[in-house]
């Protein structure tokens, strides 16, 4: 594998999932004046999160209740989405070097008629749904219904994405996955949403649980883009979460699925221990997933605070040739003051640490997400087409 000799032998860069620190300079053009999801759920009570703290995130702005240190252990700033839009795709395929022309579509009151008529004339069905809800609600509104008429949940979300959801004992797997390829087919031109997802469940009334067998159909990415980069290279890319799904698999040599961010930890954990070299780069969707779309602002607090107790050991884990970075890819503020579900436009921290990294360097407001994509290119000797790199900053 080729690198620079003196840099970073390996780099975890892991990405909270809708955890944004306050309204980009455009967000009324979102609607999202005053959205700011870490301050938010700062305001509604103490949070304890100590091991943040020290790395930099009370540093970066103030947060009530987290005082920051004078001397934060590692580097600190916030990177702004140049592309337009606020899911999970612009924000991820940005970190890689992809500034996208226009946004995803979103589907904020379900899909065009006329594409959900031709998506069931093409799979021989009627189909439940077609509005916004997450997952779990979904499931205990139309579950039932699907079960006994067959017709397969189609749904959407404050993410680009086009879910179809299916009781297992009633449309198999395979035939599931089929739909979903039929849709990823139809949603092109104005429809070219971000994923398709697969949703399989199981259970009955009132238990209904979504499988692991979940699936996503993405669009290719752009050429080239970090992963296209690390792959010329040499650089082994491991996935963890949806990160594979998010960049249609390319680049990414090995990767594993989670089931909640306690089990993503644990993924990383592993895969520190053997994988010696390259980058792991992981997605912990429960703050998105269960919290924000939810608006629970005590279960995002929560997991902020699991997360953070989980991070102490793995910090001591880390030795000299490591560099980890955590940020996020939008947010999801869930206020309640604010009435929308959706993702917000939102800044998002950037936290930096390494046993052989600088300390306490405030790196500033990033102009886009690709800072970091291309910070991880330079450490491995490469470059991608965005963004400015501040691997000279945070060299010890």
């Amino acid at each position: 594998m080729s690198t620079k000799a003196g840099l970073f032998k390996r780099v975890i860069w892991i990405v909270l999932d809708s955890v944004g620190i306050g309204e980009l300079p455009d967000a009324a053009d979102y609607g999202d004046v005053g959205r700011d999801t870490l301050g938010h759920i700062a305001r509604s009570r103490a949070l304890a999160l100590p091991n943040l703290v020290r790395l930099g995130l009370a540093n970066i702005k103030p947060l009530a209740h987290l005082d920051p240190p004078a001397s934060p252990i590692g580097c600190f700033g916030k990177g702004a989405t140049h592309s337009p839009g606020k899911d999970t795709t612009t924000g991820h395929w940005e970190m890689a070097g992809i500034w996208l022309p226009q946004a995803f579509p979103v589907y904020p009151h379900g899909f065009p008629a006329e594409l959900i008529a031709e998506f069931e004339r093409q799979i021989g069905r009627r189909t439940l749904g077609n509005k916004p809800a997450s997952g779990t609600e979904i499931l205990e509104e139309l579950g039932e219904e699907h079960v006994r008429n067959g017709f397969p949940i189609v749904y959407a979300s404050g993410d680009s994405v086009f879910q179809i959801a299916a009781h297992e004992d009633v449309i198999p797997v395979p035939e599931l996955y089929r739909m979903c390829e039929i849709a990823r087919k139809l949603l092109d031109g104005p429809n070219r949403v971000g994923r398709v997802i697969a949703r399989p469940f199981t259970g009955a009334a009132g238990n209904f649980r979504r499988t692991e067998r979940r699936h996503d159909y993405a669009v290719e990415p752009p050429r080239p883009m970090l992963m296209d980069v690390l792959m010329e290279r040499g650089v082994p890319v491991f996935g963890v979460g949806k990160i594979h799904d998010i960049y249609n698999g390319r680049g990414v040599n090995d990767y594993v699925t989670t089931k909640n961010n306690v089990d993503g930890m644990l993924k990383i954990d592993e895969a520190l221990a053997k994988r010696p070299a390259g980058l792991i780069f992981a997605n912990l969707v429960d703050f998105d997933m269960l919290y924000g779309h939810r608006k629970d602002v005590e279960g995002f607090a929560r997991s902020l605070e699991e997360f953070d107790e989980l991070l102490g050991p793995f910090l001591a884990k880390l030795d000299r040739g490591d560099l980890l970075l955590i940020t996020a890819d939008h947010g999801c503020d869930p206020d309640p003051v604010n009435p929308t579900t959706d993702h917000s436009r939102e800044y998002v921290p950037i936290l930096v640490y390494g046993a052989g990294a600088a300390r306490g360097v405030n790196l500033g407001v990033r102009a886009t997400l690709a800072d970091m994509g291309q910070t991880v290119a330079e450490n491995f000797g490469g470059s991608i087409l965005r963004g400015e790199s501040f691997l000279g900053a945070i060299a010890g």
